[in-house]
């Protein structure tokens, strides 16, 4: 592997080399992220102060900051500790006073000495109608202050222990690092967006003139950001035809043990199913490992398409395995799908951590003499002693609970594991862009005839009483209902707590034989057993936590009560919502919410208004941002720090294509823009991309 470029050596030198920080300055950067000059270059100013000379403090609406010429009056020291030390000092049109704290006095008198012109420069407030300075940022001679004070000041972010002079000084210093680089960008989309060349545009971010400099769209901020997406994208790319060149096995079914269950089913498949099933078995069918992203909006039935894909496995002789993330959504897969495997003829298992002892070694057994065909588990399939005759094909049901290093994992059991991702989350393009660029997407935007809308409506949490009686009603009709509970804080317990309490009431309110509960503090059995006791209708009410939000499939319920719904996040109510609507009756959701804020409102209003989860997905992106919509932490979603995802998605998508189309004439990074693409990897510490280029 090839080294750091010694051209950027200057930029990951350590802070201290920078003008103003020594090694105790340097811990307090460290708490911003920024240890090399590299991460100060990154950091750019978020604000612009004027500081150009104006006559008098009053031209300015105080609090704000005013660089004025005055005439130095009387000095009044304090003798009292604490209390501050104040200057009278008189502009063109009227006297204000400078304030210090702990300042010493002869150090003052030698700064400003009475009856001369001084020019100062800070933040003028009012107090009690009289206009201050307190601790100046600037004082000068007035013959040294055109030089000495920047006529526009950037406003860089701060920590403890950090001001904005000794970070503008260091930002300075970090500027005269910063080499002229060869040229990365295609030259048309240069030429088209009027982008500066990357060492202009660094210098050109820092030195803001107007405050529209400061916008993500100026070009110098524009060219920079897509600095950062086209890294980004370039790492996905290179990981993507790394993914490409390993040998896959070729799995090509002759479709019998399809059409058997299509034959089958009691509605025909979505025109977007079809084109899904095309899709993947295509792939499979390539001497080339699969490495496809399967979204599709809830109840857009994703399971199908997984299940055909898992029978092409079976067709070609070799083994199949789904994962879910939990038991429940485990024992729900294999209950939904056993019935369309045995139409096949297929046998389908599934393998828990509940499973122990002899029936495990049993399972354990069958599955590594090809006994059982399609393998349905929770992560427990990962552990070492789980072997497959043959495995081609591996489904992960709900992708960001996993993560892409498990992915990996998984595809390391068999010889060269086909692997197929579904989540049921639709996700905005831009943040498809970000945390799947590296899979092939396809997508699920039909929902499958029959399925009634939901009608949804948000109801006050003073209107309790008579959610429970019309509840009531509905369950001596014969029909089922979920009930969620709040989200009460950062604890489990005390969600668990509230859920507890729910049930308590319920039980006396419709009778304790109608409510049934799951959270997830119960035992596994009692979780299994109230779960069990609900699908098959000897409850008519469940209360739960937000356990239930995935997968769970109970097509007799048709009411959905979610309480306190503005404590959840939209793409977790959609899927709240999506629990019903199941069978062919009508169904319902309740959104009971307490006190609405403005975002509050915004999100409920457009649970009301719309079913459709990818309309639902951008907007909440709109409203969270794109860390909390996929949860940075565990999706791996890449921190940018100039790039905004939200406003700059289109600057991903032409990423995207630009990465793709360089490594597709250019697979190894030779060429002259290939060389310049690779320094940009180490720029932004894409080190690991590199791993992925095979040198010579």
């Amino acid at each position: 592997m090839t080294a750091r470029p010694e051209i950027l050596f200057p930029l990951f030198a350590d802070l201290p080399v920078l003008d103003g920080i020594g090694p105790k300055t340097a811990q307090n950067y460290a708490k911003m992220g920024i240890t090399r000059p590299r991460d100060l270059i990154f950091t750019l100013p978020h604000g612009l102060i004027n500081r150009q000379i104006t006559a008098s403090v009053l031209d300015v609406e105080a609090p704000a900051v005013a660089t004025v010429e005055v005439t130095v009056g009387m000095h009044k020291p304090n003798a009292i500790k604490g209390r501050p030390y104040r200057v009278t000092v008189q502009d063109e049109r009227t006297s204000f006073q400078l304030v210090f704290f702990h300042a010493r006095a002869d150090w003052l008198r030698d700064q400003l000495p009475t009856g001369q012109k001084r020019v100062v420069s800070g933040k003028v407030e009012l107090f009690d109608g009289i206009a201050q300075m307190v601790h100046p940022d600037y004082i000068l001679k007035p013959g040294f202050a055109a030089d000495q004070i920047p006529q526009n000041e950037p406003l860089y972010p701060l920590t403890q222990g950090v001001t904005q002079k000794q970070i503008g000084k260091a930002s300075l210093s970090a500027l005269t690092r910063v080499p002229d680089l060869a040229e990365w960008i295609e030259p048309s989309l240069i030429k088209k967006h009027e982008w500066p060349a990357w060492k202009q545009a660094v210098i050109s971010a820092h030195s803001p003139e107007k405050i529209s400099d400061l916008h993500p769209a100026a070009p110098a901020r524009a060219r920079l950001a897509y600095d950062e997406l086209l890294a980004h994208q370039l790492t996905l790319a290179l990981a993507r035809n790394s993914q490409r060149k390993k040998k896959g096995v070729i799995t090509e079914g002759n479709g019998h043990l399809r059409n058997k269950v299509l034959a089958a089913l009691p509605y025909t498949a979505t025109g977007a199913q079809l084109r899904a099933f095309e899709e993947i078995t295509a792939d499979m069918a390539r001497p080339r490992r699969m490495n496809r992203l399967l979204q599709g909006d809830v109840g857009s039935g994703k399971t199908l398409v997984a299940l055909i894909a898992l029978l092409a496995a079976v067709e070609a002789g070799g083994q199949g395995v789904m994962m879910a993330p939990t038991s429940i959504l485990a024992q729900q897969h294999l209950e939904g799908l056993q019935p369309l495997a045995a139409e096949a003829g297929v046998v389908l298992e599934i393998l828990t951590g509940r499973d122990k002892g002899a029936e495990r070694r049993a399972k354990l057994a069958a599955l590594a003499d090809g006994k059982i065909q399609i393998l349905v588990g929770t992560h427990a399939v990962f552990q070492a002693d789980v072997q497959f005759q043959d495995l081609r094909l591996a489904v992960i049901d709900e992708q960001h609970r996993f993560g892409v290093r498990q992915r990996l994992d998984l595809g390391e059991k068999g010889r060269a594991v086909d692997i197929l991702v579904m989540t049921a989350t639709p996700i905005p393009r831009s943040l498809e862009l970000a945390n799947y660029g590296d899979m092939d997407v396809s997508v699920l935007d039909e929902k499958p005839a029959g399925r009634k809308p939901i009608e949804t409506v948000l109801v006050s949490q003073s209107r309790l009483e008579q959610v429970i009686s019309r509840l009531k009603t509905a369950i001596a009709e014969g029909r089922q209902a979920y009930w969620v509970c709040p989200l009460v804080g950062e604890s489990e317990v005390k969600d668990w707590a509230a859920t507890e309490d729910r049930y308590r009431m319920l039980r006396v309110a419709l009778g304790e034989e109608n409510v049934g509960m799951v959270h997830g503090q119960l035992p596994p059995a009692d979780k299994d057993a109230a779960m069990k006791d609900f699908i098959e209708g000897r409850t008519k009410v469940l209360v739960a936590t937000t356990v239930i939000e995935v997968g769970v499939n109970v097509p007799s319920a048709s009411i959905m009560v979610i309480e306190q719904a503005e404590s959840f996040g939209l793409a977790q109510l959609h899927q709240l919502r999506g629990r019903v609507g199941r069978g062919s009756e009508a169904s319902t959701c309740l959104l009971m919410y307490g006190t609405l804020g403005q975002t509050a409102e915004r999100r409920l209003k457009t649970m009301r208004d719309t079913d459709d989860g990818f309309k639902i997905a951008e907007e909440d992106l709109k409203i969270r941002g794109s860390g909390d919509v996929l949860g940075v932490a565990q999706s791996g979603l890449p921190r940018f720090q100039i790039a905004d995802l939200e406003t700059q998605s289109d600057l991903m998508k032409i990423a995207q294509d630009d990465a793709r189309l360089l490594l597709s004439t250019d697979p190894n990074l030779q060429s002259d823009r290939g060389n310049a693409a690779r320094t940009l990897l180490y720029l932004m510490e894409q080190d690991k991309a590199i791993r992925f280029i095979s040198v010579g």
